[in-house]
């Protein structure tokens, strides 16, 4: 049987507007895949309906077929997305319409029943991570374009395979096959090229987006159409895979994948194979996202320049405690970002950055007035005094929180082009998630004798790459060797412990470190870092993106013949 060929055109709400074009007119495909929701995006997409009950999808995803679902339809191309977000009937009524105005005979069809914000009092928007089988009932009816709400990322790909290639649900590798596909490809460039380590190893400027050609058997290629920006090898493909993920077991809705049994091999230029993936039956229950409205903060970013910024911080502390004690906000928190440089040639460069955020139910109590009582300073503090915004009032921020509920909680629903409704059964076949012996780890390649071992203080980053993400509160790290010969050392030198030596941050934190052989990679979990998640905007780096390239950037003693 011929490979199904899936491309991905969008990863986030807000990617490349062309890039569903792009994907169009480059190369053959079958199958076109949007992922559009995040954790942040449901709470974006909840306060969007408090506004207006018919919004809650992504409308650039209608304006985007605009000039391309003629194009679509003419090529035969399938369009999968998770657009509909908290609305998934709405946006397929829209595209219908769409297609009515444009004279294009396209099925429309959706998948509901994530939806359960109504059994959780409080909640902007309460929604279940649903698997692929809706999506695969659409396209085994004849849809053309199927929209839903919220599936897992992975999801959008499993699903036309498994409509494809009759898989049912007890074929586990081959789901899981999939799945490992799908999470390759839902962030879009990211597989080729995007956010990468070691971007100067191509043409990073403007990467094309991902395709993968799946095979019955659940192995894939990842590539992307000949002629696009960016690239795919084992390094990008590894750096995606270890993206937002954490042990070996990747559970999901249909499967759970065994990322420790995914082998990857160069396939000529711009294409990786990944063989041997395995799959187990599902966990007995599925994740079950919430947020809701967590109260309001507001900020203040006070500029230091040049000398004595130590001091300088400490007075305008000190001139801030009268109000802060008045208005009592719950949280108070100071940051001095020394982003200053000693005889600098910039003023921006001899500056550092003191960051007051206040945070509280009552957004008054972190209004203008607060704000207010920083702007006064502006002729009574430290020399040079200013500040990077006006006085503003609190904003709402957002807590994302998540439950988990059995299968049979869920009315999952295939809604077809024609109206006609099918339920989606939940897997008969389930398995708790328990944790994966530690595998051991590669033998320590030391010279003899041991006392003429040279090492240099270098930074990691210039053994290893690193990928960084978010998943609630919490954050992972995913660090693998760029060489065979780095893995044992890696391996042996990046414990817990120093992990947390080196990201201080994380030290009085949890901290689990799961290793996978064949990546050549260990994917640390580091508990709590993120507060409550992103909408919170607990620290610096809400969504640690960067938490990776800060681990790349510390130095250590690193063996001279892998440098």
């Amino acid at each position: 049987m011929t490979p199904l060929r899936v491309g991905n055109f969008s990863g986030f709400y807000g990617d490349r507007s062309s890039a569903l074009r792009e994907m169009l007119t480059g190369g053959e495909v079958d199958v076109l895949t949007g992922d559009y929701l995040a954790e942040l995006t449901m709470l974006i997409l909840g306060r969007d309906r408090l506004k207006d009950p018919g919004a809650g999808y992504a409308r650039t995803f209608a304006r985007q077929l605009e000039d391309t679902l003629g194009l679509a339809h003419e090529r035969g191309v399938r369009i999968v997305t998770n657009a509909g977000g908290l609305n998934p009937a709405g946006l397929a009524d829209k595209v219908r319409e769409l297609a009515e105005r444009l004279g294009i005979p396209v099925r429309v069809a959706h998948v509901e029943g994530d939806d359960l914000t109504a059994a959780y009092p409080g909640t902007l928007a309460a929604h279940a991570y649903l698997g692929g089988f809706g999506i695969a009932e659409c396209l085994r009816a004849g849809a053309d374009v199927v929209i839903t709400g919220r599936v897992t990322d992975a999801a959008l790909v499993t699903g036309p395979a498994a409509a494809h290639f009759g898989w049912g649900p007890g074929d586990h590798d081959q789901l899981a096959g999939a799945v490992v596909a799908g999470h390759l490809l839902e962030c879009g460039t990211q597989v080729t090229g995007g956010n990468y380590a070691f971007f100067q190893d191509g043409d990073a400027r403007r990467p094309g987006f991902p395709l993968a050609e799946i095979h019955a058997d659940g192995s894939s290629v990842v590539t992307k159409h000949p002629g696009t920006g960016g690239f795919v090898d084992t390094g990008t493909v590894t750096a995606q895979l270890l993206y937002e993920t954490g042990g070996a077991r990747y559970a999901g809705p249909d499967v759970t994948a065994r990322l420790d049994t995914v082998r990857l091999r160069q396939d000529g230029p711009d294409r990786v194979r990944i063989e041997g993936v395995r799959g187990e039956a599902p966990p007995p229950t599925l994740k079950v996202g919430l947020n809701r409205l967590g109260g309001f903060r507001n900020e203040v970013a006070f500029v230091l320049t040049g000398l004595d910024i130590e001091a300088k911080a400490e007075l305008v502390r000190g001139q801030m405690d009268a109000a802060l004690a008045k208005a009592a906000p719950d949280e108070v928190r100071w940051e001095l970002a020394r982003t200053d440089r000693a005889d600098a040639d910039t003023e921006e460069t001899a500056s550092a950055l003191l960051r007051l955020v206040v945070r509280d139910a009552d957004p008054e109590v972190v209004g203008r007035g607060l704000s207010g009582a920083a702007i006064e300073l502006a002729l009574a503090s430290y020399p040079g005094f200013h500040v990077l915004a006006p006085p503003g009032k609190g904003s709402p921020y957002g807590v994302f929180d998540h439950v988990a509920v059995p299968h049979g909680a869920v009315d999952h629903v295939a809604v077809l082009h024609d109206g006609r409704r099918i339920d989606v059964a939940a897997p008969q076949e389930t398995l708790p998630l328990g944790e994966v012996p530690e595998p051991e780890l590669p033998e320590p390649e030391l010279p003899e004798p041991l006392h003429v071992a040279r090492t240099r203080r270098a930074p990691l980053g210039h053994v290893a790459g690193a990928r960084s993400g978010d998943k609630g509160g919490d954050a992972n790290v995913g660090v693998w060797a760029r060489s065979a010969d780095a893995w044992p050392w890696l391996a042996h030198e990046l414990t817990v412990e120093r992990f947390r030596e080196l990201l201080p941050e994380a030290r009085d934190l949890p901290v689990t470190r799961h290793v996978l052989p064949e990546l050549r990679a260990l994917n640390f979990v580091v508990t709590g870092i993120l507060g409550a998640g992103v909408a919170a905007q607990h620290r610096f780096d809400p969504q640690a993106k960067a938490l990776g390239e800060w681990l790349r950037s510390r130095h250590l003693d690193i063996p001279e013949d892998l440098l």
